[in-house]
């Protein structure tokens, strides 16, 4: 070994860090830059299933029988490593579900069950979710046999609703059909703390208000999925922590019913773990070191006992039966007057006073032995609010209503980032239409395509106000939870119709004309929307030199107000869209990254982003019809001039007041054009320069044609469930 490879870390020939420090990113050096990362994160590469591979068809070949059969044998098949409480694993198998689920905020469609998530990190190592690595272990010999069809996501869903039906309760239903992905996910925004559990000041303008969290976050703490279980900042207080429970389960589209329902539910079975020092606890799987292969908390004084397991350092059962769904829950709650105490792991929790031994719930481990129950902040809070308190008196003095209340909400917990009930497969979907799945009645296809073209082609309307109006119905699709989008034709409903965005009065003039061509020809209006766009597109490129038919495929129904969660819907209304240059009012977050975070929803990649937003800018689209952007002579045509202009360097832009800019000639000082950031990004981030230059290229105008139909068909038929994707 030479001198020069001696300095270089002894010789050894990887660059230590280099290239596999995470904090070597280019957004470590220039922090302000467009992060394109999230719009690739599960594409191809980082699939390892074949490129012909179909999770929908495979999950309708599944032994659904057979998997059930082989959970519920699991459930109750003790394991030595990790010994089941009680001899029962619903309560750890529950508590998966429920912490795979538990993360989805209606803010954002982000988080949630619905594709496994739970597996990275930063979930698979966040405090609240402590040894939950253990049940996925329990569940691999399962995973193992059914393969390909049987999600890990469906699975981890599946082990708490069998864990449920085993203890008694008659549950609402079951649906197959989450997809895995195969890395975490980089584009959800869980705070920005740097620690664990930090004080969460952090996250609220008013810790008092709860209502003034930081959107769209749900949790309280970077870390948990919903409150703190000691109470607020760890300081046991009943009333506020009811407010904050309140907040919370709010932004999962929980009302107050079903809140109490989950939260009561959730501990009528179980218990929690703290019987221990944390001190001894080992690091999270993420953090643990590599033989340690990913099984995280490792507990030198477990000893093999379930007694000593350790999760969230709380320590106790809710109920005097934890293995039987009954109301012993409520029994222990209004039964007795209850103190502060802590748990042997130094945790603030709450005990009953004066209560008989014989009362108590047995040991998990020891039969012989009995244990002190516990009630944490949240579930004290259900006794000191008065609206909770009410409705658990409700719950208490009928147990049928409770069950199928609570049923009901753990189905809508489990399910609700699946989108509609199209992407429901197996025997125990349920046949009820929930509000919550956004129906929609089915479409017809039996009408002639060609004359209801024809037919709008001749109304008048504009090729700019037909791609705006199928543009908008679309753009509302989020893939993080399968919500909005074109099917349905909800924006002709409350409260899409009145959604600044959506140009309330030029959408109504669309939509009085379009309307009765549904109506004459059959068709469904959400169909001769997007049909609409199709045939503006087709003009547009016909203008622009180019021949090119649009794809459409009908079936598209019209949803009904009745069939609308007005409310709920709320969360789905845009506050900025760089597609057509719009921002309700200067926010925080730059209007090219807001663009971002609509691309991702989407589903689009950077390219398709690009193509897009270079089309949807020559075709004269932009929000109350500003120019700016608008980087051609051409408006209307489909042409590549957003792009050449844009790169163009005989001009130089210039900043302006209100954030806007000008594109001069830098030889007469002519402005040419005007353009805000959501425009410039377009040259000014490298990648996005690199997609620009080559819809710029003389040799390429009509594959951006080419690319531009198929990306604004993806948007279009992104809601199509009922289609091969």
């Amino acid at each position: 070994m030479d001198g020069s490879n001696a300095k270089m870390g002894g010789g050894c020939p990887v660059m230590h860090g280099g290239n596999t420090a995470l904090n070597n990113s280019v957004t470590k050096w220039w922090p302000e830059s467009l992060n394109l990362e999230m719009l690739h994160q599960h594409d191809a590469r980082t699939n390892p299933m074949d490129a012909d591979y179909d999770h929908r068809e495979a999950v309708k070949a599944l032994d659904y029988e057979g998997v059930k059969a082989d959970v519920k044998a699991l459930l109750t098949d003790s394991q030595s490593w990790w010994p089941a409480d009680w001899g029962h694993y619903g309560g750890l198998m529950i508590r998966l579900a429920w912490h795979s689920a538990g993360s989805y905020r209606m803010g954002d469609g982000r988080g949630g069950a619905g594709s496994g998530n739970i597996r990275f990190a930063p979930l698979n190592s966040w405090p609240d979710n402590a040894s939950l690595d253990k049940a996925r272990r329990l569940l691999w010999p399962v995973k193992k046999k059914y393969g390909n069809a049987l999600s890990w996501a469906d699975l981890m869903i599946l082990a708490g609703n069998m864990a449920y039906a085993s203890m008694g309760l008659k549950t609402f239903g079951f649906g197959f059909g989450r997809e895995d992905i195969w890395g975490p996910e980089k584009d959800v925004y869980w705070g920005s703390e740097n620690e664990w559990l930090a004080p969460s000041e952090n996250r609220y303008g008013d810790l008092e208000v709860p209502e003034t969290m930081e959107n769209p976050l749900a949790a309280v703490h970077m870390g948990l999925i919903y409150v703190n279980p000691e109470g607020v900042n760890g300081n046991p207080d009943p009333v506020l922590t009811a407010l904050h429970v309140r907040e919370t389960f709010g932004r999962m589209a929980m009302n107050d019913e079903e809140t109490a329902a989950l939260t009561c539910g959730g501990h009528t079975v179980g218990k929690a773990h703290g019987g221990g020092d944390h001190a001894n606890i080992g690091a999270e799987p993420e953090g643990c070191p590599v033989h340690g292969q990913g099984f995280g908390w490792s507990n030198p004084g477990h000893d093999g006992k379930a007694a000593n397991a350790f999760t969230s350092g709380i320590e106790g059962a809710w109920s005097k039966n934890p293995t039987q769904w009954d109301m012993g829950y409520f029994d222990y709650l209004f039964g007795y007057e209850w103190e502060l105490t802590k748990s042997p792991a130094g945790a603030n929790q709450w005990k009953p006073v004066d209560m008989p031994e014989s009362e108590m719930p047995v040991d998990p481990t020891d039969p012989a032995k009995r244990a002190m129950p516990l009630m944490t902040d949240a579930d004290m809070a259900m006794k000191a609010d008065p609206i909770y308190h009410e409705i658990c008196q409700k719950f208490r003095a009928d147990p049928d209503y409770f069950a199928d209340t609570f049923g009901r909400a753990w189905f809508k917990l489990t399910h609700r980032d699946m989108g509609p009930r199209a992407n429901y497969y197996g025997p125990d979907v349920p046949a009820e239409d929930l509000i919550w799945q956004d129906p929609i009645p089915a479409g017809s296809s039996n009408y002639d395509v060609a004359t209801v073209k024809a037919t709008i082609a001749a109304s008048g309307l504009s090729a700019a106000d037909m791609i705006a109006t199928a543009w908008d119905s679309a753009r509302t699709f989020r893939n993080s939870d399968k919500r909005g989008g074109a099917n349905g034709a909800r924006i002709r409903l409350a409260p899409q119709k009145d959604w600044a965005g959506n140009e309330p009065d030029r959408l109504a003039g669309v939509l009085a004309v379009l309307e009765p061509i549904a109506a004459n020809a059959g068709a469904s209006v959400a169909d001769v929307i997007v049909l609409a766009g199709g045939v503006g597109l087709e003009q547009s490129i016909a203008a622009a030199g180019h021949s090119m038919q649009v794809p459409f495929t009908p079936g598209r129904g019209d949803a009904t107000d009745a069939q609308t969660d007005a409310d709920s819907f709320s969360v789905l209304e845009p506050l900025a869209d760089g597609f057509r240059n719009w921002e309700m009012k200067a926010y925080a977050v730059s209007p090219e990254a807001m663009m971002l975070d609509r691309a991702q929803l989407l589903g689009l990649t950077a390219a398709e982003m690009t193509v897009l937003v270079g089309g949807m800018r020559v075709l004269g689209t932009n929000h109350g019809g500003t120019g700016h952007g608008v980087f051609t002579d051409r408006v209307g045509q489909l042409t590549t001039d957003f792009f050449t202009n844009l790169t163009d360097m005989s001009m130089s832009w210039h900043p302006v007041d209100g954030g806007t800019y000008e594109l001069r000639d830098r030889a007469s000082g002519e402005v040419r054009f005007t353009a805000t950031s959501a425009d410039l990004v377009f040259g000014s981030n490298s990648i996005l320069r690199g997609l620009a230059e080559v819809y710029a290229q003389d040799d390429n105008a009509e594959k951006f044609v080419r690319d531009f139909v198929a990306a604004w068909t993806k948007v279009m038929n992104a809601d199509r469930f009922d289609l091969v994707h």
